[in-house]
C-alpha cells in the first residue's frame, strides 16, 4: 500500500473503506417484530415486555459498535498489535515514499557519465527497507484477517443471544398456554395425556431392552463362531504341517529306495567280481598244482614254487577279507533296508534312528571306496601274476626241452656205450 500523496491521506481513506466494509449488528430491539408475531395476545406481550425490560436491566445492552462489540475482551497481544497498526503502515508509506525517491535520484545519477559510489551504498539500505515495508504488510494482513475472525465471533454471540431469548420467550409462552388448557374445564388433564405416552415409553424400553438381549446373544454366538473358526483353522494348519510332514517322509523314502536300489547293484558288481577272483584264483590254484609238477620235476624251480606258494596264500588271504568286507556290505544292505522299512512304523517299534544309518552309510561310502581301492590292488597282482605265470611257463618250456635235450642225449650216450 504505497502513499502517492505523501502526506498520510491514503491511509486515511483506507481506514475509511475499512471501516465502511465491516459488518455493523442489528439492535436486539428488533425482538418485539419477532414477539409480535408468535403471541397475538395483549397480556402476554405485556408480559413478555415486562420480561425483556428485566432481562435488559440484567445485562448490559449491546450499542452500536466501532470496531468491536462492548462484551467481548479481545487478548492484549491483539490490542498491542492493533495499536501498532497505524504507526506501522505511517512508516511503510513513508519507507515507500523514501525509496521511491532514493531510486529518482540514483537514476538520474547513472544517466550521468561518472557514478558515485554512495549509489551503490544505497542499494543495500533500498533491499532492507523493501523487506521491512513486505514484513509490515504481513503484519498487517494477520491483524486485519484477526479482526474478521474476532468480528465474526462477536456476531455468531449476538445471534445466538438472540436465538436463546426467542426460545425462552417460547419456552414461557408454552408453558402460559398449558396452564390457561389446564384452567379450561373442557380440555383434558395432563395425566391423562400423559399415561399413554408413558405406557408407549415403557413399551418402547421393553423392546430395546429385548433388542439389547438379542443383540447380546448375537455377540456371544459370533463371539462363539470365532472361536469355532479359529479352532478349525487351527486344525487345518495342523494338517496342512502333517500333509508336508508326510511328503517329506514319502520324499525321503523315495531317496532310501534309489539308495538301496544303488548298494543293490553295487554288491551284484562286487558278488561278479568276487566270482571272477575265485574262477582266476582256481585257474592260480590249477597253475601252482601244474607248476608244482613242473617243479618237482625240475629242482631247479623249488625256489621259485614256495614264492609262488606264499603269494597264492597272500591271494587266499585277500580273498578271504573280501568275503569279509562283501559280508558286511550285506549287512549294511539290510539295515538300510530295515531303516526304510521302519520309516512308517510307530516310535516303539523302530529299531534304527537316521542318524545312526547316516553314520553308518558314511562308512559303508568309506568301506565301499576301500574295497575299490583293494580290487584295484588286486587287479594289478593279478596282471603281475599273469606276468610271472607266463615267464613260468616259458621257463617250464626251457626246461622241459633242457630235459629233453639231457634225456635224448643220455639216451644217445647209453646207446653208444
Amino acid at each position: 500500500m504505497a502513499d502517492p500523496y505523501g502526506d498520510g491521506r491514503a491511509l486515511r481513506n483506507h481506514q475509511h473503506q475499512h471501516q465502511q466494509q465491516r459488518p455493523r449488528l442489528k439492535p436486539a430491539m428488533e425482538m418485539e417484530d419477532l414477539i409480535s408475531l408468535l403471541h397475538g395476545s395483549d397480556p402476554v406481550r405485556v408480559e413478555l415486555t415486562r420480561l425483556e425490560n428485566d432481562l435488559h436491566c440484567k445485562l448490559p445492552r449491546p450499542h452500536c459498535r466501532s470496531d468491536l462489540p462492548s462484551q467481548i475482551s479481545l487478548p492484549p497481544s491483539l490490542v498491542a498489535a492493533r495499536s501498532k497498526i497505524p504507526p506501522l503502515e505511517l512508516n511503510g508509506f513513508g519507507a515507500c515514499l523514501q525509496t521511491r525517491r532514493r531510486s529518482s535520484a540514483t537514476r538520474r545519477r547513472r544517466s550521468r557519465p561518472c557514478a558515485s559510489p554512495s549509489g551503490r551504498a544505497r542499494r543495500p539500505s533500498r533491499m532492507s527497507l523493501t523487506e521491512e515495508l513486505a514484513k509490515v504488510d504481513g503484519k498487517l494482513k494477520l491483524t486485519e484477517s484477526l479482526l474478521e475472525s474476532k468480528n465474526l465471533e462477536a456476531k455468531k454471540i449476538n445471534d445466538e443471544k438472540k436465538a436463546a431469548l426467542a426460545a425462552q420467550f417460547a419456552a414461557e409462552a408454552t408453558l402460559r398456554r398449558v396452564h390457561a388448557a389446564q384452567k379450561d374445564d373442557d380440555m383434558p388433564p395432563i395425566e391423562a395425556i400423559l399415561a399413554p405416552l408413558e405406557a408407549e415409553l415403557k413399551l418402547a424400553r421393553q423392546e430395546i431392552a429385548k433388542l439389547q438381549d438379542d443383540n447380546r446373544a448375537l455377540d456371544r454366538l459370533t463371539k462363539s463362531k470365532e472361536a469355532a473358526l479359529l479352532e478349525a483353522e487351527r486344525t487345518v494348519q495342523i494338517a496342512l504341517a502333517k500333509a508336508s510332514l508326510v511328503d517329506d517322509l514319502q520324499n525321503k523314502n523315495q531317496e532310501l529306495m534309489k539308495q538301496i536300489e544303488i548298494c543293490q547293484e553295487e554288491n551284484k558288481i562286487l558278488d561278479r567280481m568276487h566270482r571272477q577272483k575265485v574262477a582266476e584264483v582256481e585257474k592260480l590254484t590249477q597253475t601252482v598244482r601244474e607248476l608244482e609238477e613242473a617243479v618237482l620235476a625240475g629242482g631247479a624251480m623249488a625256489n621259485a614254487v614256495r614264492d609262488y606258494q606264499r603269494k597264492v596264500q597272500e591271494m587266499n588271504e585277500e580273498m578271504k577279507t573280501l568275503d569279509r568286507e562283501l559280508a558286511h556290505a550285506k549287512v549294511s544292505a539290510n539295515r538300510v533296508a530295515v531303516v526304510v522299512a521302519n520309516e512308517w512304523k510307530d516310535g516303539n517299534d523302530k529299531v534304527m534312528p537316521v542318524k545312526q544309518w547316516l553314520e553308518e552309510r558314511r562308512l559303508l561310502q568309506g568301506e565301499m571306496q576301500q574295497l575299490r581301492d583293494k580290487l584295484a590292488i588286486a587287479e594289478r597282482a593279478a596282471r603281475s601274476e599273469a606276468q610271472l605265470k607266463d615267464k613260468f611257463q616259458l621257463r617250464l618250456k626251457v626246461l622241459e626241452e633242457g630235459l629233453r635235450m639231457s634225456t635224448s642225449r643220455t639216451n644217445a650216450s647209453a646207446a653208444r656205450r
